[in-house]
């Protein structure tokens, strides 16, 4: 008992330090932080020689604990989709016999609770884990390899999913995870007014997305084209991809070289010449888009769809989505989130047992029902359930779709690109010169 609170405590202190240093920064970089703070007081090693150096006794008591519990498997999972799981797993127990523990974790408390799970090796057996934790969590040693798990299962074979989901788990040639719950980006618009602007299934290309920005804008004083969010950090990510852009090749940042800055100088064209708001306007979709439309294009996730129909007056029937307009492609970003299992598990074989479970066609379609969560499974996009032209298009889309890079820097990275892109914007900076500094600092994390 000694030894696991003199642990406890030291886990406290660091992520109360980690807090007080992080009181003025951002969500995505105090996650960042905290990850370095725990690296740099060897609290791993720390932890490792608690559990299994001179104080036995607390790995004794650890297995105690767990034996006193029972063969129940502990799930953590995410937000507030997760509370609906249990009208899963009451189906899995009833046909495995695995007793079920489920835990929901906000978002905003994940992150620190998932770090304190890697310091003390006591977590869930298992992790839903966002695919942009994927590699900083890998690489802290938290996950386990199942590679021969899925080699074994017709089930969880990485065939049987979107290609950008099975790369987000993919680390070194091995499974690190099992795809969950997909995500992409596409177009949102206001059909009606687009047809009058001549573009009623939406602009298909670039050059077509900036005519009909630039017709809707001259609707008059107060109205703009399309919605470009500061701060969202994959948005220009994609348009560098869609001109080009690797992004990050060989361990090295391409920011500077001309298909990323011509990428982003068309997002920053369309803000410069007026037909997007330099600034975030601060309004809510249901002005933005109801009405005659201040924003009558936006680009964002399928979960926006409800909040159409919940919150938007009067526009149903006039508003639509669209695969996102191309110039060399239209890649957009994969996300969403995997099952994966937490390394230090001691119910492994149950904890796979559950993820091939989700991973049924039928069960990743209850899943879609209950939570509005993307399934990952392709054969489920077969179901009448998609059968129409909402799900049509993120069912291409998700074809066409690629996470982040998946390496620990990136959040990093993508906050410090979005400094940059605010100085060009706001601050009226070079754009050269901007991505010339931001690749700069990107190149310093990258090889640090």
């Amino acid at each position: 008992m000694f030894c696991k609170k003199v642990e406890d405590f030291l886990l406290k202190i660091a992520l109360t330090y980690s807090i007080i240093i992080n009181r003025n920064v951002s969500l995505r970089q105090k996650e960042e932080n905290d990850m370095k703070l725990l690296k740099k007081i060897g609290l791993f090693t720390l932890s490792a020689t608690l559990m299994i150096g001179g104080l036995s006794g607390c790995a004794a008591d650890s297995k105690k604990s767990g034996n006193e519990k029972g063969q129940v498997l502990k799930i953590w999972g995410m937000g507030e989709e997760v509370k609906q799981l249990s009208k899963m797993t009451d189906k899995f127990t009833e046909e495995t016999g695995i007793e079920v523990d489920i835990q929901s974790i906000p978002w905003a408390n994940a992150h620190d609770k998932l770090l304190t799970a890697v310091a003390s090796k006591e977590g869930p057996d298992v992790l839903q884990m966002g695919t942009t934790w994927m590699a900083e969590f890998q690489e802290a040693g938290a996950l386990t390899d199942l590679t021969e798990y899925m080699k074994d299962s017709d089930t969880m074979n990485p065939e049987n999913f979107f290609e950008g989901s099975v790369n987000t788990t993919l680390f070194d040639g091995k499974y690190y995870g099992v795809p969950w719950a997909a995500e992409t980006r596409v177009l949102y618009y206001r059909t009606d007014l687009l047809a009058d602007v001549g573009y009623p299934e939406g602009p298909k290309t670039w050059d077509e997305l900036e005519d009909a920005a630039k017709k809707l804008t001259e609707r008059g004083e107060g109205k703009y084209g399309i919605s470009i969010d500061a701060n969202e950090q994959s948005l220009g990510f994609m348009f560098a991809r869609q001109n080009g852009s690797a992004l990050i090749k060989d361990n090295k940042p391409l920011f500077d070289q001309p298909e990323f800055v011509e990428g982003i100088g068309f997002l920053t064209g369309l803000i410069e010449k007026g037909y997007a708001p330099k600034q975030n306007l601060g309004i809510e979709v249901n002005q933005s888009f109801s009405g005659d439309a201040i924003l009558p294009m936006f680009i964002s996730g399928p979960w926006m769809a409800k909040t159409i129909n919940d919150t938007v007056p009067d526009v149903e029937g006039k508003w639509a989505v669209a695969l996102l307009p191309a110039k060399e492609n239209n890649i957009s970003s994969m996300g969403g989130s995997n099952l994966t299992v937490f390394e230090h598990s001691k119910m492994k074989e149950e904890a796979v047992k559950f993820i091939e479970f989700m991973s049924r066609s039928e069960n990743q379609i209850e899943w879609m029902k209950l939570t509005n969560a993307l399934p990952v499974v392709t054969a489920a996009w077969d179901s009448e359930d998609f059968n129409d032209d909402f799900y049509k298009v993120l069912r291409e889309q998700l074809d066409n779709s690629e996470p982040m890079p998946l390496i620990p820097e990136f959040e990093e990275i993508a906050q410090t690109y979005l400094k940059h892109f605010e100085q060009v914007v706001v601050g009226g900076a070079d754009l050269q010169q901007e991505m010339d500094s931001f690749n700069e600092k990107a190149e310093a994390l990258l090889n640090k």
